[in-house]
């Protein structure tokens, strides 16, 4: 019977780990390069309170 090559399996793991760090890093890169859309300066009770009036108009 052949026995266990501990060094190969141990290589793949520190590999699968390795690549997977990458792959957080750059969601984290994303994520910090991109500021999120809806936050465009304006809290939520500023935009818009009646969509059907025109902005400026007083009610």
């Amino acid at each position: 019977m052949a026995k266990p090559n501990y060094q190969y399996e141990k290589r793949q793991k520190d590999l699968a780990k390795k690549k997977k760090q990458e792959e957080k890093q750059k969601r984290k890169q994303l994520k910090h390069e991109t500021p999120p859309a809806e936050g465009s300066g304006e809290s939520p009770g500023e935009a818009q309170e009646n969509p059907n009036q025109p902005p400026g108009a007083e009610q």
